[in-house]
């Protein structure tokens, strides 16, 4: 029969209980928790950003519009449907009947044209998917940018020569503020604001030219928390 009283007042074990080789193993444990902690904070900066995510997000849209055959061939001015946007904090997403100005003459018993001919018989507007998203905490305003010469490339890409739009840069915290540290290297005469295909001479030219808008329009962007949180 078990003597639980014998039990418990059992000599104490002489020597240690654990195997010498134990005494490292916390040591070895915290090693491997800081070594996976630092690979798990290096995988998120890296990949949960906007630069992994959103870059290249380019989703199919309701009517099939070559950006690349009506910008980049016919010569269209991304003001004829993104009205406003010099005036307006938001580029505005063209109306059914902007389409229409042209398409009821030009291909309008086309295949691809018939949700714009529904849409001007039902009345109900054609739901584009937004492709450039910014957090709702994030203030930008189109109108501010365009009025000092950064044109629609320096955040959109070459628009013009794209037939399904897609995000071309990763429109991130740190791609603001690469450009507001040195907007030298972006800005451009206003009459080229939206011709998508311009650049300047040589890298050298552009920060010449640049430096100089820069100090004659005095062009200061923020770059505090205040100037884009808000």
């Amino acid at each position: 029969m078990f003597n639980f009283f014998a039990f418990l007042n059992r000599p104490a074990p002489s020597g240690n209980a654990f195997p010498k080789w134990a005494n490292a193993v916390p040591w070895k444990a915290l090693v491997a928790l800081l070594f996976v902690g630092t690979a798990v904070t290096a995988g998120v900066t890296y990949y949960a950003t906007p630069e992994y995510f959103n870059r290249g997000y380019t989703p199919d849209q309701p009517v099939a519009f070559d950006h690349s055959l009506h910008v980049g061939q016919l010569g269209m001015d991304c003001r004829y449907c993104h009205t406003f946007v010099e005036k307006s904090g938001t580029s505005s997403v063209p109306s059914t009947n902007t389409c229409w100005n042209c398409h009821s003459v030009v291909k309008k018993d086309w295949p691809t044209i018939a949700p714009i001919r529904e849409s001007i018989e039902s009345g109900k507007p054609i739901e584009w998917v937004k492709v450039h998203k910014l957090p709702d905490y994030v203030y930008f305003n189109h109108a501010v940018h365009v009025n000092r010469g950064v044109s629609c490339v320096e955040c959109h890409g070459q628009v013009n020569e794209m037939k399904v739009v897609g995000q071309a840069k990763s429109l991130s915290m740190s791609f603001c503020l690469d450009c507001h540290r040195n907007p030298e290297e972006h800005v451009r005469p206003l009459d080229k604001v939206f011709d998508l295909n311009w650049k300047a001479a040589s890298p050298e030219a552009q920060v010449e030219m640049g430096t100089r808008f820069v100090h004659d329009w005095k062009i200061n962007p923020p770059q505090s928390c205040s100037g884009c949180h808000r």
